[in-house]
């Protein structure tokens, strides 16, 4: 019952700040739409909660939030100098986890990046591909891809269970770069 209270909550706060009201009435319909909105959809529990790491979680909200500094300022720069003659590059990247959480929140993490995001996840081949914007040779798709890799990395460090991260540092040794 505790995890469908803490929803119920959940839910009644994102109801309070769309109404951008936070008022006695509004705070009971915010209840009332979440007691609804968790009977109409029942879910069952997650099978494993996701371990948190507060320190590597915070290294990588702080690398997020370099990252889109430092990807802001390269959107911008090809903008303004190479126009509607900017290039772009679909690239494929080594999938380092098998898990749909942790898989949803790099994918995530990436897209934050102006520039950058996740087109297509294929689970079967282990690969993700990936569009940037900017690398216009072999060596910027190469330093894109690896920038890609760090944030998996960074991710599952902050994120990953023991079992992802084992597997995922099996997987760097056997492709050679970990």
């Amino acid at each position: 019952m505790r995890p469908r209270v803490a929803e119920i909550c959940w839910l009644a706060l994102v109801w309070v700040l769309l109404w951008g009201t936070f008022t006695p009435l509004s705070i009971v319909g915010g209840v009332v739409v979440g007691i609804v909105v968790i009977a109409a959809f029942r879910f069952p529990p997650a099978a494993a909660h996701l371990p948190v790491r507060p320190l590597r979680l915070l290294g990588l909200v702080g690398y997020l939030v370099y990252d889109m500094v430092v990807s802001g300022a390269g959107v911008s720069w090809q903008t303004l100098r190479y126009g509607g003659a900017a290039r772009g590059a679909v690239f494929a990247v080594p999938l380092l986890s098998e898990s749909d959480r942790v898989v949803t929140v790099i994918a995530n993490a990436l897209s934050l990046s102006p520039g950058a995001m996740a087109l297509q996840i294929d689970h079967e081949h282990g690969l993700w591909f990936v569009y940037a914007l900017g690398p216009r040779d072999e060596a910027g798709v190469e330093r894109t891809r690896r920038r890609t890799m760090d944030m998996q990395r960074r991710v599952l460090a902050a994120l990953g269970t023991p079992a992802e991260l084992a597997a995922s540092e099996a997987r760097l040794a056997r492709m050679g770069s970990g």
